[in-house]
Order: C-alpha cells, then structure tokens, then sequence
C-alpha cells in the first residue's frame, strides 16, 4: 500500500496508531496554527492526531488530490465551530514511504480562527 492510501486509511479510521510507522522520526510538521515548525515524529503525530480530532467530523472529505514522485497535496473541506473550513495538506515522504513532512494550510481566515482555538485545546487535553 502507498503512503497516501495509508494516509487515508489512518484519517478515515481516525486512529493516530496507525500512524507510527508511517511517520518518519525526522518528520517535520508545518501547522497553521503555529508559527515554528514542529520537528519529529513524537509532535508530528500529537498534531495529526490533534487534527483527527478536531476536523475528522463528519463533515469532514477530501475533495482532491494531485500528486508527485514523493509528494501529494490533499484539498479538504470541513466544519469547525459551525465554521467552514477549506485547506490542503501537503504530504512529502521518503524512499522508505515514511512522511518526512507533513504541511497544512487552511481558510478563510473565519475558519482559521475557529480551527486555532480548537486545536490548542485539543493539544493541551
């Protein structure tokens, strides 16, 4: 199975111990909710898992995808805090099919603001 199919079955399945081997320990994440990158597999994986949380709803569905050699980016639309979310997740990995990088960006700035209070809690619980 392929990195991105292993992707969505651990988002479908909202089961972040899916993720431990498909997250590289060097991983980095990008978040939009915070302004320094996150580096490793540890915090990487508290922030999907995080994310799982607070946008998995069921409103939650990705809507496209394109991808490259090692890379895809992953359209999602969802609803936070009756709040409209729109973003792309942004997935590098390696020659071993582990995510090396792991880059979200969400909109508009009404959904960002509802989506960064969420996460933070959800972080902090």
């Amino acid at each position: 199975m392929d990195t991105i199919a292993r992707w969505h079955l651990a988002a479908q399945a909202r089961d972040p111990a899916l993720l431990d081997d498909l997250i590289a320990e060097e991983c980095v994440m990008l978040s939009p909710a915070v302004h320094t990158p996150q580096t490793g597999k540890a915090i990487t994986i508290k922030y999907l898992s995080a994310a799982m949380a607070v946008l998995a709803g069921p409103d939650f569905r990705y809507t496209g995808e394109w991808r490259g050699e090692r890379s895809a980016i992953l359209e999602f639309e969802t609803m936070v805090d009756g709040m409209a979310v729109n973003g792309v997740d942004i997935i590098r990995w390696g020659e071993d099919g582990r995510i090396v990088e792991f880059k979200v960006m969400a909109r508009p700035l009404k959904g960002l603001t509802a989506l960064i209070p969420a996460m933070a809690a959800q972080l902090q619980g």
